[in-house]
C-alpha cells in the first residue's frame, strides 16, 4: 500500500507515528511523510485522487495539517481518521455539544472569548476548569477555584481564542486513560495534571464494563477509529472529560505492531471500521502478531458493538451537574 502521514514538528521525532512509519515501511508498504507546518507543498500535485491508500494525520490542534487531510478527504481519498470526526473532536466546544447531545456522560461547557467573561457564573459553578477550545498535550488547562481568581488568566490565555469551562469534577487526582486500536480497548491511569502534587505512576489497569461500554459509543458518536477518552471517576461514576484522535497509545502493549496493523486494515476498507475479530488477528494485513501473544483479558477489552451500551449508560449521561 501507498500511505501518506502527515507530521507536524512537534512530533518529528516522537515514537507515534515514527516508529509506526518505520514498521510499515518494513512491512513493505511505501509512506510518503509530508511535514505542513515546514514544508512548502504544491496541492495539485500533492492531494489528487488515487494518489495514496489513506491519509493518516498526526498534528496538533488548530495546525494546518487539518486542512490538507480535509482536502484529501474532499478529494476521495481515505483518511484515518475521518477528517470530519477529528474537526469534531479537536474543537473541544464542538466535542462537548456532540457528546452531550447524544447522552454521553460530560460536564456542562461554558465557552468565552476572554476569561473575564466567566465571571458571570454563579459560585456553585467553581471551581472551573479553564481550557483552550483548540487545545491539545494538557496546553493551557488551568483549575480556578473562585470567579475572583480569573483575572489572573488574563495574561496567561489572552491569545487563546475560544476559551471553554466546565465544572470541576471532585476526583481521586487519577487520570482514567482509555485508548481503542484496531477494535480493542485498553486503560492506564496516571496523576492529573491539575495535580502535580499527588504521587502516581502511570500504568495499566483493568477497564470495567460501565467504562468499556463509554469508550465505545464515544467511538460511535464521533465516527472515529483510532482514539483515546480521558475518564475521570467522580462521586456519581466516570464522566468523560477529552477526546483525542490518534493519541500516544502509551503502555498499550505492542502499541506500534497494533497502530500500523489498524491503519492498514483502515485503508484496505477505506475508513470502514474493521471486525474485531478479524482486525485483532493480523499484523501486516496476512498473518498473527510478530510474538503470538495477546494481554491478559484483565488489560484489553474487544471493543463493545455501540448498539448494545446498556441503557445504563445514557440514563447516567443525562444527569446534571457534573
Amino acid at each position: 500500500m501507498r500511505l501518506c502521514f502527515l507530521v507536524e514538528e512537534q512530533y518529528r521525532y516522537d515514537g507515534m507515528p515514527v516508529e509506526v512509519i518505520r514498521r510499515l515501511t518494513a512491512w513493505g508498504h511505501r509512506v510518503d511523510v509530508l511535514r505542513p507546518g515546514s514544508s512548502l507543498l504544491r496541492l495539485s500535485e500533492t492531494v489528487r485522487t488515487g494518489s495514496h491508500d489513506a491519509w493518516v494525520l498526526k498534528t496538533v490542534s488548530g495546525g494546518p495539517g487539518l486542512t490538507l487531510l480535509e482536502a484529501a478527504a474532499a478529494v476521495g481519498l481515505t483518511t484515518v481518521n475521518d477528517a470530519r470526526s477529528i474537526r469534531g473532536v479537536r474543537d473541544k466546544a464542538l466535542a462537548a455539544v456532540i457528546g452531550r447531545s447524544h447522552g454521553l456522560p460530560m460536564p456542562v461547557t461554558y465557552a468565552a472569548a476572554r476569561p473575564d467573561a466567566l465571571a458571570e457564573l454563579p459560585e456553585t459553578e467553581f471551581p472551573l476548569v479553564v481550557k483552550p477550545a483548540d487545545g491539545s498535550s494538557g496546553r493551557a488547562v488551568r483549575l480556578v477555584p473562585s470567579a475572583d481568581r480569573l483575572a489572573e488568566l488574563a495574561g496567561e490565555l489572552s491569545g487563546e481564542g475560544m476559551l471553554i469551562a466546565q465544572p470541576y469534577v471532585r476526583n481521586s487526582g487519577i487520570d482514567l486513560k482509555v485508548y481503542c486500536v484496531g477494535g480493542e480497548l485498553y486503560a492506564t491511569e496516571r496523576c492529573s495534571p491539575l495535580h502535580p502534587d499527588r504521587p502516581a505512576h502511570e500504568r495499566r489497569v483493568p477497564l470495567s464494563a460501565e467504562v468499556a461500554g463509554m469508550a465505545a459509543e464515544v467511538g460511535a458518536v464521533y465516527g472515529l477509529d483510532l482514539y483515546g477518552v480521558d475518564v475521570l471517576l467522580g462521586p456519581d461514576g466516570p464522566v468523560i472529560v477529552d477526546v483525542n484522535d490518534f493519541p500516544s497509545f502509551r503502555l498499550v502493549p505492542d502499541a506500534v505492531e497494533r497502530v500500523a496493523r489498524a491503519v492498514l486494515e483502515l485503508a484496505r476498507t477505506g475508513g470502514a471500521r474493521p471486525n474485531t475479530g478479524e482486525a485483532a488477528s493480523r499484523t501486516d494485513g496476512t498473518g498473527p502478531s510478530a510474538d503470538g501473544t495477546e494481554p491478559g483479558a484483565a488489560d484489553v477489552i474487544p471493543l463493545p458493538e455501540p448498539a448494545r451500551v446498556s441503557a445504563q449508560f445514557r440514563a447516567t449521561a443525562a444527569g446534571e451537574g457534573r
